[in-house]
């Protein structure tokens, strides 16, 4: 390596750094509180809701649903994965509503349908009634992450958003310990005005969903200059700043030309592959989490309050995973390791015998810091809002089809371990870090031609440039 190639690498690992640095103006401080108090409780509670409904099946499962409707258990893992076919022919028409109605008001309506079907999912009594409630509210909580992506990457400096996304992962986790909470004591109302504990659950968690609704619809700030931040003057200055840092100017005008370039670059494949293969093991194991547990000779109730560790353990590996990135500036880095965790604990779970594979059941949820990785690497690194759109769509249907295919990967033959799927997401982590490698390959390398060239001109964000576009920007990794 000559000198001048050193020159460019120390030149480039400094910029990378810069990037990910938080301003610490005392404005800037006092607006982020702003933004922080008057939009993360809201999205914490429906991150919360959303994973309250996931697990809301697991745990039917075991106080009494699959003996009352009479399921087998391949039926149960049809069960589990046709709620994300519902998902995925959401993201169609949802790629262009996203566009066309403000994020509150959508996403507000969205809450309120998906929650109105939660409850109607207590009235269900055959398969055929189920299968078709699952895919309804498959269809209208599909609305929720696209619209969160886009929201959170417009409100916050990309060196803010590993934080964001861990917080994202936090309250998945925070969603799994205060639900199983709730959910042990609704299975105390077994008979209570003659239903079932299991329909008590999802009356409760609909009626919740309902509410939450609402308050999204009136009191979400969608934009940087929403009237809930109550902006000053030097305020509004700073926002424009921050604009111009995230390189999101939200449009209407749907740019072709953008998706096709998105299309084009093998990062968006490696990208979604990686989200696919990490989300076949989430699905897995949302949708058997409680039955897994019990299998390992617990009763019903205990399985339930045996799922808030691994509330915790997805919560813990969300936060770890954005300081530990944070601390060294390497977010891809951090990738691998945290992706090595849950291939560590899917392997415990084939090799180690008895109730000691509950630690490796444990463990495997590490899964959330993977994807709050991974999210981290897309929102920071992607420019122009149809691409930025394009990509958060993509992502979401292979979140989705990852979802869709775990569940049907656990089949009742392998019951009651299901070592078969457990090997089959050890090896879907080995692929996961590979797919890290490649990503920090491609776009180092671009970084590395980006910093030996630098162009004249300075970023404009209000010209809706793209990251291929606008050469100003650096991959952060």
């Amino acid at each position: 390596m000559d000198g001048s190639e050193k020159e460019v690498i120390t030149e480039q690992l400094s910029l990378e750094e810069d990037n990910q640095k938080w301003k610490h103006t005392a404005e800037e401080k006092k607006l982020l509180r702003k933004i922080n108090n008057t939009v993360l409780p809201t999205v914490f509670f429906i991150i919360f809701i959303q994973f309250c409904d996931k697990s809301a099946l697991s745990v039917a499962a075991v106080l009494g649903m699959t003996d009352e409707i009479a399921m087998d258990d391949d039926q149960y893992s049809w069960l589990g994965s046709i709620f994300y076919l519902g998902y995925l022919i959401c993201q169609v028409p949802n790629n262009y509503l996203i566009r066309r109605i403000p994020i509150g008001r959508y996403l507000g309506v969205a809450l309120v349908l998906w929650g109105i079907c939660m409850g109607c999912t207590a009235a269900c009594h055959t398969y055929p009634q189920l299968l078709g409630v699952r895919v309804l509210l498959g269809l209208f909580e599909g609305v929720t992450y696209p619209c969160l992506y886009i929201l959170l990457n417009t409100l916050y400096r990309r060196s803010e958003q590993p934080a964001v996304w861990g917080f994202f992962g936090i309250g998945t986790g925070m969603g799994t310990v205060l639900g199983v909470v709730i959910a042990y004591g609704l299975a105390h109302m077994e008979g209570v005005s003659g239903l079932k504990a299991w329909r008590w659950a999802y009356l409760v968690f609909g009626i919740a969903t309902v509410v939450i609704g609402v308050c999204t619809f009136f009191f979400l700030a969608d934009t940087p200059d929403h009237w809930l931040f109550r902006l000053t003057e030097v305020e509004l200055e700073i926002v424009e700043e921050r604009t111009r840092d995230n390189n999101v100017v939200r449009v209407k005008d749907i740019k072709n030309s953008q998706m096709w370039e998105a299309l084009k670059e093998p990062r968006f494949w490696i990208l979604n592959l990686a989200i696919c293969l990490n989300t076949l093991q989430n699905g897995g194991l949302v949708t058997y989490s409680t039955i897994l547990v019990q299998n390992l000779g617990f009763s019903s109730f205990m399985a339930i309050i045996l799922q808030i560790p691994s509330g915790v353990a997805a919560a813990i590996s969300a936060i770890c995973s954005v300081l530990i990135a944070r601390r060294l500036n390497r977010i891809v880095y951090t990738g691998i390791g945290v992706t090595f965790l849950s291939f560590l604990g899917c392997l415990l779970m084939i090799v180690v015998p008895g109730a000691g594979k509950l630690a490796g059941y444990y463990i495997s949820w590490t899964m959330t810091g993977t994807g709050a990785i991974l999210t981290t690497l897309t929102s920071n690194n992607i420019s122009g809002y149809t691409k930025k759109v394009f990509y958060n769509g993509a992502v979401v249907v292979s979140m989705t089809i990852g979802n869709f295919c775990g569940p049907l990967m656990m089949t009742g033959n392998q019951a009651p371990y299901y070592t078969g799927s457990m090997i089959g997401y050890v090896v879907a982590n080995v692929a996961i870090i590979i797919c890290f490698v490649a990503l920090y390959i491609i776009m180092r390398k671009e970084n590395r031609r980006r910093i030996a060239n630098p162009p004249d001109i300075k970023s404009d964000p209000h010209l809706d440039l793209t990251d291929k576009e606008d050469r100003n920007i650096i991959y952060i990794l």
